[in-house]
């Protein structure tokens, strides 16, 4: 009889048990404390850990949604901050007169609308020249709000306090309020991330990236998936977005920009394209990397700086561009390919076979 906590032998007589979400009990319990662990762990830092730890959790849900676009899809998108931007600036225009869950879905489906309008190039090209049709759509959107009043030409638009239950979030329960918030949407959206590829939608997705041609020949529409993806990834985006915006307290386009967009497809190729932990190690490496480096180059800043050399400056930016280097040509499955190593351990242990 096969035994519900631990993975004896392949005892499964069905699709549905092929596609289960959880094998064994224990991967249950497991997810409970994990759940439970990141409920209690706001109780352990600091305002300016929740800071970052905020950060990590808005990029994460920005890097599914990519996922969705390049890992599952197999498109390249450079211009995944304007989608983050789209759903920003949609914040800031209707926040003042909708109660911000309310905001949240709203800036999504604005943000999904034109991921759909930019999946349209999808259609008819692919690969590098969908690359610059991304690109052009980001700088697009750059121009677009750096030209329009109501946007304040992309200067700082105020953001308004959040009243919930009654209670206004004030400046020493900010990051706090907004941690449970981004933590319970990114648990409800990474769930229909999971999920996506027990769909025929996130089967077709798949397809199409393998090979567009064979999945027309099997009845799949490859442009009208690719259209899908875009739709969905942006939707995705457009809250993070609105979370972030809400999180700043402004939205300003510099946190939008096309250098943005390259830091989230770095955060997708360091966690693993394609991957559900990986959407979570990729933003979490480069921000904790990002910090360290900057603590770093004050630290070479007071033993080595040459007048003319600003080699504090460079360190940050080094290590940025080394990883993503290292990790595609030692580790191309990213951080996800660790963790499905070190569970594999575990699951053998003490057994070698």
């Amino acid at each position: 009889m096969r035994n519900p906590w631990t993975r004896t032998g392949n005892y499964k007589t069905s699709y549905a048990q092929d596609t289960t979400i959880f094998a064994t009990y224990s991967e249950q319990a497991s997810l409970v404390v994990f759940l439970i662990g990141m409920l209690v762990l706001p109780r352990f830092l600091s305002r300016g850990d929740m800071q970052i730890l905020d950060l990590i959790l808005i990029y994460a849900l920005a890097v599914l949604g990519l996922n969705i676009i390049t890992g599952y899809a197999g498109l390249i998108n450079i211009g995944h901050a304007a989608f983050l931007g789209v759903g920003a600036y949609t914040a800031a225009l209707v926040a003042p007169y909708l109660p911000f869950w309310a905001v949240l879905p709203v800036a999504g489906l604005v943000a999904a609308v034109a991921g759909a309008v930019v999946g349209i190039p999808a259609l008819r090209i692919k690969h590098l020249y969908l690359a610059i049709a991304t690109l052009a759509f980001q700088l697009i959107f750059e121009w677009a709000v750096g030209h329009s009043p109501a946007l304040e030409q992309g200067g700082a638009m105020a953001m308004p306090r959040v009243v919930f239950l009654g209670y206004k979030v004030g400046f020493k329960n900010h990051h706090y309020f907004w941690y449970y918030v981004t933590f319970v949407v990114l648990v409800i959206l990474a769930f229909g991330f999971r999920n996506l590829l027990r769909t025929r939608f996130g089967r077709s997705l798949v397809a199409v990236r393998d090979n567009d041609r064979a999945a027309d020949a099997m009845g799949m529409d490859p442009g009208r998936t690719k259209v899908f993806a875009f739709a969905l990834g942006a939707f995705y985006a457009g809250v993070a977005g609105a979370l972030y915006a809400y999180w700043s307290r402004a939205v300003v386009i510099e946190d939008y920009s096309l250098m943005i967009s390259i830091k989230f497809l770095a955060m997708a190729i360091v966690g693993g394209l394609g991957t559900l932990v990986g959407s979570f190690f990729g933003p979490a490496f480069l921000e904790l990397l990002d910090i360290n480096m900057e603590t770093f180059s004050y630290w070479i800043k007071t033993i080595y700086n040459p007048p003319g050399v600003d080699v504090g400056s460079a360190i940050r930016p080094l290590a940025f561009g080394l990883a993503i280097v290292l990790f595609l040509i030692f580790e191309p499955r990213g951080l996800a390919n660790w963790w499905r190593l070190l569970r594999s351990y575990f699951r053998n242990w003490p057994f070698k076979y």
